[in-house]
């Protein structure tokens, strides 16, 4: 190999290796999509238009909304613990046809309690529900876990954590405590069944039930 040859392969090489350090040296980047803003939650729990459906889904001008309704008011006392698995399965019914939006809420490891981490979102979703648009609707909390753990134990679980939400927007912002329904789901309904311990299944799921 001439010296040539030998020089114009040192500054490929040398090229290939700064440009390899160059990467690994830029930070990741921060995506700020990753929550929510608070407009963002104010347009998903917007109510719907009144439409008259000719088909299967609901609205609410169609069939059962006056049953749903009533069903929804019945649970405005109600604590998360003492609901019956046949009330879940109707809430769960209920909510698919409504606007709802997910957060994912970290909470300390095997704990109700709110970690620090969870305090800015909980705040703009604080903020989200006490505009006008929203003011003295009836909201659902439905709390959801990953998979790891017996049904028992994530059951518990999501209903102490859907509680604290409820708690942490009561006394920060003042809202009604008949206006937030605590409900818990455990790990019954996962976002991600195909990786059970996703950090997207640990979730709390805010829905407008259009109910004033």
């Amino acid at each position: 190999m001439g010296h040539r040859t030998r020089k114009r392969s040192l500054a490929i090489w040398s090229f290939v290796v700064a440009s390899s350090m160059a990467l690994f040296s830029i930070p990741e980047p921060v995506f700020a999509g990753d929550q929510p803003t608070e407009t963002q939650i104010l347009d998903a729990l917007k109510p719907r238009a009144k439409t008259r459906s000719l088909g299967a889904t609901r609205s609410l001008s169609g069939p059962g909304t006056d049953q749903d309704r009533r069903f929804i008011e019945g649970l405005r006392t109600r604590s998360a613990r003492s609901l019956t698995i046949e009330e879940r399965e109707k809430v769960a019914v209920i909510a698919k046809e409504k606007p709802n939006i997910d957060l994912e809420i970290n909470f300390d490891f095997n704990s109700a309690n709110v970690g620090a981490r969870a305090v800015p979102v909980l705040l703009t979703l604080g903020r989200a529900l006490s505009k006008d648009e929203l003011k003295g609707t009836v909201f659902l909390i439905n709390g959801h876990t990953d998979a790891k753990g017996s049904l028992e134990y994530n059951q518990d679980l999501s209903e102490r954590r859907a509680e604290a939400v409820k708690r942490l927007l009561v006394e920060q912002f003042n809202l009604p405590a008949t206006t937030l329904v605590a409900i818990g789901y455990g790990k019954t309904q996962l976002k991600n069944n195909d990786n059970p311990l996703a950090g997207e299944n640990r979730r709390v799921q805010i829905v407008n039930t259009e109910v004033k």
